[in-house]
């Protein structure tokens, strides 16, 4: 039996996102696959405690990589949008350290400080360059009849960007600096 759900996590919820996928197998609920725009389908399977871990690699993951993390018992699953999805038995992650797939401090804050340059400042990017100079273009009548229709879309999507860059930046930032430490 299969299950699809919708939740949406930004860029920076990722260590939300790892919590709920063990809450759902911990429920007998084994993720299969994600796809854009958050669209989760689940197997369903026995209920076991199984540790969920993200990395962003952005398509720059190698061979390697790959080999290393299936050497300390991660498998890998699927990939989205850059995020590589890995799964492990807790009860394969005796040893202190072993639930994560980083094995350093050093090497979280470098995702989190990657996330930031790859993702975050498109985002930034999207709304500097595009966004709000369309919005005041549709505010001063520059669209024609559709003028009123284009200024209510670019405001909501103003909020939108506003609130994405306010939550995102914030948070990708303490989650480097903690990691920093």
């Amino acid at each position: 039996m299969r299950k699809t759900l919708f939740r949406f996590f930004t860029i920076a919820d990722y260590m939300e996102e790892e919590d709920w996928l063990r809450r759902e197998h911990q429920s007998g609920w084994k993720l299969i696959s994600m796809t854009i725009p958050g669209i989760y389908t689940f197997e369903s399977c026995t209920p076991e405690d199984v540790i969920y871990r993200l990395d962003f690699k952005n398509n720059e993951q190698t061979e390697g990589y790959m080999q290393m993390a299936a050497d300390f018992g991660w498998e890998y699953f699927d990939q989205c949008m850059g995020w590589l999805y890995f799964r492990k038995p807790a009860t394969a992650a005796g040893a202190e350290g072993d639930e994560e797939l980083f094995s350093d401090n050093a090497s979280k804050a470098e995702m989190a400080e990657k996330i930031m340059k790859k993702r975050f400042l498109p985002i930034l990017i999207i709304f500097f360059c595009c966004l709000i100079p369309n919005m005041f273009n549709s505010m001063n009548g520059f669209m024609g009849a559709f003028s009123t229709f284009f200024t209510i879309f670019f405001g909501v999507m103003f909020v939108v960007y506003v609130f994405l860059i306010l939550h995102c930046g914030i948070k990708l930032r303490k989650i480097r600096d903690q990691f920093k430490e």
